[in-house]
């Protein structure tokens, strides 16, 4: 197999694989400002994509391929092709018309007529490969890629965890496969349990409580806000849910995509325990004066109600804002963590309340990885989706492993 690195490569965001230059493994954006995408858009002609979850530096330019005559067929799981048409939709609300969204409605409306979906060890066919999906344990509906030509098997692991999350149990498939071509986004990361990280969040949350504050909880709507509403549940804490997350937790427990969680019942009692958030006649405002938490798009602050809340909050040292995903650098989630000041809405704002980051990152740390890529001693390792790919990949030479970090554009033979 001849497999190209078109995004992703040495770099986390715009993932994009293609595979004898006929099969196609994600197709993301990278959402910084300007964004970016994959190299070879324009032209790009595949057979067929696979995607391996529905992230949209997986999925965020999957709408392009389908301008012109070009209709390659989409693979994925259920929840994954409804998560990519939500996030089209929602780049088409921010960017339709600019050259930061290179599709229009014409291009998403076709993902339905070109979507072909498939459960876990479904085989299937695409592009002449035989194709398999194992759970990857990151988001719901999530997949290890298996490839298969009838000489070499490639496994394409996408994003994955290895630790129980309230929606997903971590990923146990261990599939045979000559190369593995590896995600490997917290390589130099070593977290406690994830217990012990719940169990600060709920403590905390519960104390701002107790003393009259309001938590507001920014979270990224894919996977993490409904992370948090299960710990609302769990904990008895009364919350309300804004932005799109409350799309997505509808979503996951539509029929046909409830299959895809670990424990389907907990989310639903997560969601009637929350209260959902619609923003009309002022009513963000009126929550915030509340003794609640709030859990909130977006994740790292840079949109969405969260512009709302945190100003509303930010004043009264009572208060809390609880960051529960990683914080990239520039954006105004990050600087409010280092700086106790962040820019909203164009404005320079002092943030008085307390501040706080918890991991519940959804991929494996090094640990993980390590105790995942044991099963692989024996195959060729491919090391992607990092901000340190080199590293990582001399790190698991020094261990034994025959891995190598490859660059953006180049071409391996497998």
């Amino acid at each position: 197999m001849e497999v190209e690195f078109l995004g992703g490569a040495r770099e986390i965001g715009r993932s994009a694989i293609l595979v004898d230059d006929a099969l196609l493994l994600d197709f993301g954006m990278d959402s910084g400002n300007p964004p970016s995408f994959p190299l070879e858009g324009d032209g790009l002609d595949p057979e067929a994509v696979v995607v391996s979850h529905g992230h949209l530096d997986h999925v965020g330019a999957i709408p392009t391929l389908l301008s012109g005559d070009a209709r390659p067929t989409i693979h994925w799981t259920p929840p994954t092709g409804e998560l990519t048409r939500v996030l089209a939709r929602d780049t088409l609300r921010l960017h339709g018309g600019t050259y930061d969204c290179p599709f229009t409605e014409t291009e998403v409306a076709r993902l339905a007529q070109v979507s072909e979906t498939h459960g876990y060890r479904e085989p299937f066919e695409a592009a002449g490969y035989e194709v398999t999906f194992f759970d990857a344990g990151h988001v719901p509906g999530s997949a290890h890629v298996l490839i298969d030509d009838g000489e070499t098997r490639l496994l394409y692991t996408g994003d994955f965890h290895t630790e129980r999350q309230r929606l997903l149990a971590g990923t146990t498939a261990r599939i045979e496969a000559d190369a593995v071509i590896c995600e490997s986004t917290y390589s130099d990361v070593t977290r406690p349990p994830r217990e012990e990280i719940e169990a600060a969040f709920a403590e905390s949350v519960e104390a701002t409580i107790w003393g009259g504050g309001t938590v507001v909880v920014p979270a990224f709507a894919i996977g993490r806000t409904q992370e948090m509403l299960c710990l609302c549940e769990e904990h008895g804490l009364e919350c309300y849910v804004d932005g799109m997350g409350q799309r997505v937790t509808e979503i996951f427990l539509r029929e046909g995509n409830r299959e895809f969680l670990r424990d389907p019942d907990l989310l639903r009692r997560a969601k009637g325990n929350a209260r959902f958030v619609d923003g009309r006649d002022g009513q963000r405002k009126r929550i915030a004066e509340q003794n609640t938490v709030i859990v909130t798009t977006s994740g790292m602050l840079h949109g969405g109600p969260a512009m709302t809340y945190v100003p509303a909050i930010r004043s009264h040292p009572a208060n809390k804002i609880t960051m529960t995903g990683h914080q990239v650098e520039g954006t105004p989630g990050r600087e409010l963590l280092e700086t106790g000041s962040a820019e909203i809405d164009d404005r320079m704002m002092r943030v008085s309340a307390q501040v706080e980051q918890y991991d519940f990152s959804a991929h494996a740390d090094r640990e993980g990885l390590f105790e995942f890529l044991e099963s692989y001693r024996d195959s060729e390792i491919l090391v992607n989706h990092g901000d340190r790919c080199v590293a990582f990949a001399e790190e698991l030479q020094a261990d034994g492993f025959a891995a190598t970090a490859p660059e953006l554009g180049e071409r391996v033979s497998v």
